[in-house]
């Protein structure tokens, strides 16, 4: 069935992002790929080998200019499938960061994403057709001690995919959220938590979480749980007070917890 049409991935340059393309590329979907560095370019190549067109585009999609920027190389042809995916991380106590960063990673994780999706779904909305998966995560289960401004961001995104997918509930567009654990990714290195537990603990693999994703937007299913050690965690996280929560993630996001 994608054979032909055509997906959009951000945040496509290395981790969960990389791998969602690659699972594009593999279903046969045409593909236009954007992160904000220049290995957008090499992952293009790499990508082309399954056969189908790969365009890269370098934007910050933390911008309005950057979004619009990713609309522009798209033009005029539809979007069958938006894998919104840019995202960043940030460890340490929130008093101590540089606020320029959080601001960032606010930008970056939800007004950027929400602009994109505001663009994308306005156009599938018209015709009545198309697919939208969101990277949430389970740790917008949780109050993110020592990642605070990351996790709240990952609870709005958790929270609109669910919102955007009713509001959709009688049109030809599916939302999905997937919601991944800690995997093994640049991510930690990139939020500077390598100091942490969660930072050195063994984590679940990019493409495996990709594929589940992709497969849950492909069927139209409204969110999934990347690997059973998450969803026992979130089942937990439901029914356990949230000041409790935040004691237990400073255990795995506290600078000094890494395991030695």
């Amino acid at each position: 069935m994608p054979a032909n049409q055509l997906a959009v991935v951000t945040g496509a340059s290395t981790g969960i992002g990389l791998e969602l393309a690659r699972c594009c590329a593999q279903a046969g979907f045409n593909l236009v790929i954007a992160a904000d560095e220049p290995q957008i370019e090499r992952v293009a190549v790499d990508l082309r080998r399954h056969g189908g067109s790969v365009e890269p585009v370098e934007a910050d999609l933390a911008t309005t200019e950057g979004v619009d920027k990713l609309c522009a190389a798209v033009g005029d042809r539809p979007i069958d499938a938006l894998l919104a995916n840019a995202g960043i991380g940030l460890g340490k106590a929130f008093l101590d960061q540089d606020f320029a960063r959080v601001k960032h990673l606010i930008d970056t994780n939800i007004t950027g994403t929400l602009y994109l999706i505001h663009r994308v779904g306005n156009e599938m909305l018209r015709r009545n057709a198309g697919r939208i998966l969101i990277t949430g995560s389970i740790a917008g289960f949780m109050p993110g001690s020592f990642q605070a401004a990351y996790n709240a961001s990952k609870a709005f995104l958790d929270s609109f995919s669910f919102a955007l997918r009713e509001e959709l509930r009688d049109s030809g567009v599916t939302v999905t959220c997937l919601m991944p654990g800690a995997t093994e990714t640049e991510f930690f290195r990139r939020a500077d938590m390598m100091d942490t537990k969660v930072g050195t603990d063994k984590k679940d693999g990019a493409y495996d979480v990709a594929k589940v994703g992709f497969d849950a937007m492909m069927r139209g299913e409204s969110d999934v749980v990347a690997g059973m050690k998450n969803k026992i965690q979130t089942t937990v996280a439901n029914v356990t007070p949230n000041e409790m929560l935040a004691k237990q993630h400073r255990k795995m996001a506290e600078p000094g917890t890494a395991r030695s």
